[in-house]
């Protein structure tokens, strides 16, 4: 029987997990205004009318200035728990986040290197 009621809180756990986000969902469906016009339909950003055709391109650069910010912010969540652990580390993990640095670096100098930092 105790078998059965340590996956019955696994089975509990994934019933929370589907719940939750599909609440607000149906909730949001169920009151939803449903009365659509003309103006309700048009593009709306900023509180500022849109003039001329609404799909603009932007750079491509653009992207890669945020998938950089993102790689590096994403390296910030990962060296500060071994930043904080660095007495208690073993050799292991030393070289590890070493190795993790390394590689962050040299991604990095090979953006560098391909002028993707530099506006053009």
């Amino acid at each position: 029987m105790s078998l059965v009621n340590e996956w019955a809180f696994i089975g509990v756990f994934v019933a929370v997990a589907w719940v939750l986000p599909a609440l607000p969902l149906v909730v949001a469906r169920i009151f939803q205004p449903r009365k659509p016009n003309a103006i309700k339909m048009q593009t709306y950003e900023c509180g500022v009318e849109t003039v001329g055709d609404t799909w603009v391109q932007f750079k491509v650069q653009y992207y890669i200035y945020g998938l950089i910010f993102l790689v590096f912010d994403i390296e910030l969540i990962f060296l500060f728990p071994w930043a904080m652990a660095y007495n208690r580390l073993d050799f292991f993990a030393f070289g590890a986040g070493f190795l993790f640095i390394f590689l962050l670096a040299d991604a990095l100098i090979y953006a560098w290197r391909k002028n993707a930092l530099e506006w053009a």
